[in-house]
């Protein structure tokens, strides 16, 4: 399921101070999946020559450094290589099934902003911006909302591994007008310039983005995250890894290691009550930056992804061709993706801020206003009519996950995968979502009633009025 956490500040706001003193942290659950594009036979032959070579020379290796070298290799990754978003490629997310999706969340952004004190330095970050759907929807809003921005210096930020796909950003985002960074030092490797003025640029690291009073989007970006995957056995817990098979020189397998790894004996909480655990470290890191971030210079973040409260087990999957796929097999012409564990980020979050959440993406839409949306612009929806929209941004059909065909034994032998069933038709005709999968989660109590005090009339007389989003 999707689910959304806030983080807030544990100062108490103040509208007369440019730093604001209400900080949010916030995240949402969500996935779903849909598209495929024609992979390259030769790209996988050579991530498959490059993984076997390394296994061959060091060992099974972690599913985490699987995912690394499949999903961010710098030459042969599938992010770096694929345009993996659209019809033709292996799934599409929220924003493409609506305008409305990025509209709404431009609400929130500005709720925010305002719940601040409406600091003079606005920045809006989005991790992961696919084609840049999301955050154009969500301009649209801060244009049409101009009498209330026009005294803020507001300017995007967009951190993305991918060269292709920050090229169509910057073409959607920018037109003509944007270029590369001269010095490959240069913390923004890409700059431009929206129509309405706004300076973009482009990062490749959390770490290179200006520090200041931000908005942090993470939408479908914590579930690709390289994971370590955990089994508990009568020795305590192993790791399961990635090996070649024995019985076939082209293919990979799941391993459990006989020994504990550095992994196994410091990432496992000591109250763990499930038999098999996946764990993001990096997902934690990026978190614990956010928060530091947010507690130093206020803002906010909202993460958005399919996910749970420290509940799910395996869970790691590929998805090709908006169709469930065997993550070992044919490796770089497959998404990789596991479900978020929020109640681990939340963790990793510490005590600088507060979190509240997770709720469902339903609530969050219907809180933020869809419903009047719809009655004041209905024109603007395609496909399908006003009626059936928001079903379809509120979830997808659920799939099967790939499970392991039996319990593994610490013998060092594979961990046996069947081959993944069908997925039930996808409930949504567009969208970022993964085929197959419920729609994200995003929003908390806490929020909702921030947004109907300090946002005040200015937002929902905007809504009522029909201003937002006129395509």
């Amino acid at each position: 399921m999707r689910m959304f956490l806030k983080l807030n500040s544990l100062r108490k706001p103040s509208v007369h101070v440019k730093a604001p003193g209400v900080l949010a942290l916030r995240w949402r659950l969500q996935r779903c999946c849909f598209c495929s594009s024609p992979q390259n036979e030769s790209s996988n032959i050579s991530v498959l020559r490059h993984l076997t070579s390394k296994i061959k020379a060091t060992g099974p290796i972690s599913v985490a450094e699987y995912m690394k070298e499949v999903l961010a290799n710098p030459v042969s990754g599938y992010y770096v290589r694929n345009d993996m978003l659209g019809a033709d490629g292996d799934f599409i997310t929220s924003p493409e099934i609506s305008q409305i999706f990025g509209e709404l969340l431009g609400i929130w952004c500005v709720s925010e902003w305002m719940a601040a004190g409406k600091p003079k330095h606005f920045q809006l970050v989005e991790f992961g911006p696919g084609r840049g759907s999301l955050v154009t929807d969500i301009l649209r809003v801060f244009s049409q909302l101009g009498a209330l921005l026009q005294s803020t210096n507001l300017s995007v930020h967009l951190v993305e591994v991918s060269p292709r796909l920050s090229q169509v950003q910057a073409q959607n985002l920018t037109g003509e007008d944007s270029q590369s960074a001269r010095d490959e030092n240069e913390p923004a490797y890409r700059r431009g310039t929206t129509a309405t003025g706004l300076p973009v640029s482009w990062y490749r690291r959390i770490e290179d983005v200006p520090v200041g009073f931000s908005l942090y989007l993470a939408h479908e970006f914590f579930d690709a995250l390289p994971i370590h995957k955990f089994q508990r056995t009568e020795r305590g817990w192993r790791e399961v890894m990635v090996d070649i098979d024995p019985d076939m020189a082209d293919r990979l397998r799941f391993v459990l290691i006989p020994a504990p790894t550095l992994a196994s004996s410091t990432l496992i909480q000591a109250d763990e009550q499930r038999t098999h655990v996946e764990v993001c470290p990096e997902g934690g890191v990026i978190i614990q930056k956010l928060t530091n971030r947010i507690a130093e210079y206020g803002g906010a973040a909202l993460i958005a992804d399919y996910g749970h409260d420290g509940t799910k087990t395996d869970t790691f999957r590929g998805f090709r061709g908006h169709k469930l796929h065997d993550p070992l097999e044919a490796p770089g012409t497959a998404d990789l993706t596991a479900d978020v564990d929020f109640s681990y980020l939340r963790r990793m979050a510490g005590t600088g801020v507060a979190c509240l959440g997770p709720i469902t993406q339903r609530h969050f839409l219907h809180n933020m206003g869809i419903s009047i949306r719809l009655q004041d612009s209905p024109l603007c929806i395609s496909p399908g009519s006003a009626a059936e929209l928001p079903q379809r941004l509120y979830s997808a059909a659920p799939a099967p996950g790939l499970r392991y065909a039996h319990q593994p034994e610490e013998d060092g032998r594979a961990l046996q995968i069947p081959r993944p069933a069908e997925p039930p038709a996808p409930l949504l005709s567009s969208g970022r979502h993964k085929v197959g999968e419920e729609a994200p989660s995003t929003t908390s109590g806490g929020w909702i009633q921030r947004t109907g005090t300090l946002a005040g009339e200015e937002l929902r007389s905007t809504l009522r009025e029909g201003v937002i989003g006129q395509a």
